[in-house]
């Protein structure tokens, strides 16, 4: 996690210098940008998703989360409430992998299991705005979110026991960021890190009730952080 947040200040940084290379801060850009009663834009970025487990019983054998790096996309329909307040909507498509690793397996067949997973999300924000400063904006955002796993395998009737580990498919939670605005001379680029934090449990249990892989869970949510990059 400490990676990410080193990659995003990097990102910043790179940004931020090539952008006030092209662009004098005595000269504002795009000046009526923020006036606009709604605005539209896309976005594209990375992600990286984790599972927070609650166990009914303290083992001291918990499961292992090995995660690695997606991407998400997306469009931005921005409704202007007043000078520093934006509600926004941005549904996108993201693709994430994960695998899990299970405790007290000595065969890796069943130690070990992938999930991969897209979701198509539907964030409603609240973006809060600092006052610009020359070309350049700070601001905080957060709200909530539902999403929908097209990977989820919850209807299957497999489960661990053949190698099918099984999510729901409807997902809800919150998410909170920050971010800063850059007013080029022809559109505003934004760089934009959130926590993403599921609310609801994910996981579909197997039949049997003792099952070594889910039946010492209470429930399973998804953590995950993005790094968009946003055009407007």
């Amino acid at each position: 996690m400490k990676n990410v947040f080193l990659l995003f200040g990097l990102l910043i940084l790179a940004c931020s210098t090539s952008l006030a290379q092209l662009s004098d801060d005595r000269i504002l850009n795009l000046q009526n940008e923020d006036k606009k009663f709604l605005n539209w834009g896309y976005y594209l970025g990375f992600n990286q998703y984790d599972f927070q487990f609650e166990y009914k019983n303290d083992i001291g054998r918990d499961i292992l989360v090995d995660k690695s790096f997606g991407f998400n996309v997306g469009l931005i329909g921005e409704m202007r409430i007043n000078e520093f307040l934006d509600a926004r909507f941005e549904p996108g498509l993201l693709y994430t992998a994960r695998t899990l690793g299970f405790p007290g397996f000595t065969d890796q067949v069943d130690a070990l299991r992938e999930v991969r997973s897209t979701y198509i999300r539907f964030p409603l924000l609240l973006k809060v705005s600092a006052k610009r400063f020359g070309n350049w904006r700070p601001f905080i955002t957060g709200g909530v979110y539902t999403s929908l796993n097209l990977g989820s395998k919850e209807d299957s009737l497999d489960d661990n026991s053949s190698g099918e580990f099984r999510m729901k498919k409807n997902v809800y939670g919150y998410e909170l960021g920050f971010g800063i605005d850059f007013y080029t001379e022809y559109f505003k680029f934004t760089p934009s890190i959130r926590g993403v934090f599921a609310l609801s449990d994910e996981l579909v249990p197997d039949e049997n009730p003792n099952s070594p892989w889910t039946g010492n869970i209470n429930a399973m949510r998804t953590r995950g952080i993005f790094i968009n990059f946003t055009f407007e």
